[in-house]
């Protein structure tokens, strides 16, 4: 085997195990039971008073319901979006809904956050 050979046969199965793992990363978020959890298992929320594919919980609301972050380099695919927040942070959006996380799940398939004063919502398969 020539030292080219070997080269691009490497390259191939470098690609090969890399691949399975980007169109997993492609999804922020998978539904889980009925309902959308991240890859940890704890469940997301979407905010009534959000409009227009804007965040409006900002302060101590973000500090009850943290944003679902994205990181720098996220992307647009399909239903998901990513969003800048007036702090300047990315936050992942679904149908045009950005996500949130509640301060009280404390366990993957925990939804204490559940129609929480009528405004926050559990992402169900449904939407």
């Amino acid at each position: 085997m020539t030292h080219p050979s070997y080269s691009f046969k490497a390259l191939l199965l470098a690609a090969a195990l890399a691949l399975p793992s980007m169109a997993f990363a492609a999804e922020p978020a998978m539904m889980k039971d009925g309902m959308m959890t991240d890859h940890k298992g704890m469940t997301l929320y979407t905010f009534d008073k959000d409009t227009g594919g804007k965040s409006v919980c900002t302060g101590e609301c973000a500090e009850h319901w943290p944003p679902f972050k994205a990181d720098a380099g996220a992307k647009a695919d399909g239903k998901w979006s990513v969003i800048k927040r007036d702090d300047g942070s990315m936050q992942w959006a679904y149908d045009g809904k950005p996500l949130y996380y509640f301060v009280k799940d404390k366990a993957p398939g925990q939804m204490e956050g559940d129609k929480m004063k009528d405004v926050w919502h559990v992402v169900r398969e449904h939407m």
